[in-house]
Parts: structure tokens; C-alpha cells; sequence
């Protein structure tokens, strides 16, 4: 590596002809060069350059801009659905109370229903002990009257004589014949 360092340093010493040449010195000529390079740049990539930046902070600021639209776009969507929220909750608290009520509501008429139910079943149990004690009494009645019946028939029939019954059964022919004018 030193022979390469050396043969460099060695081809500035060589003496100059006096004419157009190679100054092959790189610390004399590096400071040079890029002013050169520099300024050369400079002047041809300067519009180029200017375009270059110009397109790129057109990007920047069209980016910005579409970030603050999807922002503001954004913003309103969000106000938008807290809007929503807030009426939906609204209404479900409104169903909550509604429905508690409503249920409280169905509750209390179910118990009315069903008490009134009761009642008309009570009365119905009544109404029909009633009527099979009346149609108990009356059957009892029956028995008793065609019982007493039987034994009144079995004692006329023993006691009457036959002219006897001729004058009863003309009796009561004669009160049916009274009953029909």
C-alpha cells in the first residue's frame, strides 16, 4: 500500500514543461475541482434543482391538505356518531323506562286478570253449590212427597170403600169441570 501512496506523491514531482498539463496533485487541485464541479452544478441544476423542490413542496402541501380534509372529514364523522350516541342512548333509556313501565304495566293488568279469573271462579263454585244443594233439597222433596204420597194413596185406598171413591173421583170431576168455564 505504501508503493501505491508513493508512486502518486512521486508524479507531482515531476517538472513541469512549461506548457499544458496535468496537475496531478490532489491537495492543490481537490479545492479547485469541486468549486468547479460546484459552481457548474449550481448553475445547470438550478432550475432543475428549483423544480426538484418546488414539485416536492407541492406534494408536501397537497399532502397536508388532503391530511387536513380527511381530518376535518374525520372530525365530522366523529361528531356525527356521538350524535348518534347520544340519541341512541336517548331511545334505549327511553325503551328501559318505557319497557320497565310497560312491564309493571302488562304485571299489574295480568294480576287484575287473573284475580278478577279467580273471583268469576269462586262465584261459578258457588253459584253450582248452590244449585246442587237446591237440586239435593228438591230431590229430598220428591222422595219425601211421593212418599208421603204413596202412604196417603195406601191409606185412602184402605180406608175408602168403593161408593167413597165413586163420590170423590165425581168431586173432583165436578171442581176440573168448574176449573175449564
Amino acid at each position: 500500500m505504501k508503493n501505491v501512496t508513493d508512486s502518486f506523491v512521486s508524479l507531482g514531482h515531476w517538472p513541469s514543461a512549461g506548457g499544458f498539463g496535468f496537475n496531478t496533485d490532489i491537495f492543490a487541485t481537490n479545492p479547485i475541482n469541486l468549486s468547479v464541479v460546484i459552481g457548474v452544478v449550481i448553475y445547470f441544476g438550478k432550475g432543475v434543482l428549483n423544480d426538484l423542490l418546488d414539485n416536492r413542496k407541492q406534494r408536501i402541501l397537497s399532502t397536508i391538505r388532503n391530511s387536513e380534509e380527511l381530518r376535518q372529514a374525520a372530525i365530522e364523522q366523529l361528531e356525527k356518531a356521538r350524535a348518534r350516541l347520544r340519541q341512541v342512548e336517548t331511545e334505549a333509556n327511553d325503551y328501559r323506562v318505557n319497557g320497565y313501565s310497560e312491564i309493571e304495566r302488562e304485571k299489574q293488568n295480568l294480576i287484575k286478570a287473573t284475580s278478577d279469573n279467580l273471583e268469576r271462579l269462586e262465584n261459578y263454585k258457588n253459584e253450582t253449590l248452590l244449585f246442587e244443594q237446591q237440586r239435593a233439597i228438591n230431590q229430598v222433596r220428591q222422595r219425601v212427597f211421593q212418599q208421603a204420597l204413596q202412604g196417603a194413596l195406601g191409606t185412602l185406598n184402605s180406608c175408602l170403600n168403593s161408593e167413597l171413591h165413586f163420590r170423590t173421583i165425581s168431586a173432583n170431576i165436578g171442581i176440573l169441570g168448574g176449573m175449564e168455564e
